[in-house]
């Protein structure tokens, strides 16, 4: 399955570097958040890859979701795709937008893939561990490295939205005397703190499934951990919630080793 993550993903984020030389129109969603045509073509071409190569997994992209075409995710397996993750990012010309995919089993992230086409880098995990991968030109696979969170680094890295900084984390860093934070875009903080580069991650901003859950997953599979304010695991596939809507999440810190 990862296989297939892997060429929707490189696909997409062709088209999604197409749309960006030509200059994208940026248009406002019903929740005021960006988006543009490289969203909807993205999101497009990753469903029916999926579509074609998994039939009857239901898949939650984050697009579809804004046009109101939820699938039944009442069974145990699902599939989440944010086509691209880091709008502010993609039209402010930042190359830290990222294609997200993953897949859920019983609430939990257990495959993912998380790519930065602007970067030539892409991130995946799985059962069988993490590797970061190095994108040719050419949106082939030249190279794969595997790569692990690092033990009890001291002074810890933080990591922290560029976009949806906020007092909570600001407070967190320093009721944990953490100096050194790195601000950026996108998934790519769950990835940083996979490969070993940064530590903690604490996120009391929005966020929702499709956002974290392809990041979450290459994190785990290299070693670390994504947990809610009261110390158990965040899960996906969160419906009818009484205090937000489907597939929001709660606050969470991710954590390195």
């Amino acid at each position: 399955m990862l296989k297939v993550f892997e060429h929707a993903a490189l696909a997409a984020g062709r088209a999604i570097l197409d749309v960006c030389q030509a200059s994208a129109t940026v248009m406002l969603k019903p929740d005021a958040s960006p988006v543009t045509v490289a969203d909807e073509r993205a999101e497009a071409i990753i469903l029916a890859m999926l579509a074609e190569a998994l039939p009857g997994v239901p898949v939650v992209a984050e697009e579809a979701v804004a046009a109101g075409k939820i699938p039944d995710t009442g069974g145990s397996t699902f599939i989440l795709v944010d086509p691209l993750d880091g709008t502010r990012e993609f039209i402010t010309d930042r190359p830290e937008f990222t294609v997200n995919i993953a897949l859920i089993e019983n609430g939990t992230p257990v495959a993912g893939i998380v790519y930065a086409p602007a970067m030539g880098v892409a991130y995946v995990g799985s059962k069988a561990g993490a590797e970061k991968l190095t994108i040719s030109p050419q949106f082939d696979i030249a190279e794969r490295r595997p790569i692990a969170v690092r033990p009890g680094h001291r002074p810890p890295v933080a990591v922290a939205s560029r976009s949806h900084g906020n007092p909570e984390t600001e407070q967190y860093l320093t009721d944990h005397a953490i100096d050194e934070c790195r601000s950026i875009g996108s998934s790519l903080k769950f990835c940083l703190l996979a490969e070993g580069v940064a530590d903690i991650y604490p996120r009391f901003s929005r966020t929702m499934e499709w956002d974290t859950a392809a990041g979450d997953a290459v994190l785990r599979a290299a070693g670390g951990t994504t947990l809610c304010l009261d110390g158990t695991p965040l899960t996906y596939g969160k419906r009818n919630q009484a205090a937000d809507v489907d597939f929001a999440n709660p606050s969470f810190v991710s954590r390195g080793g």
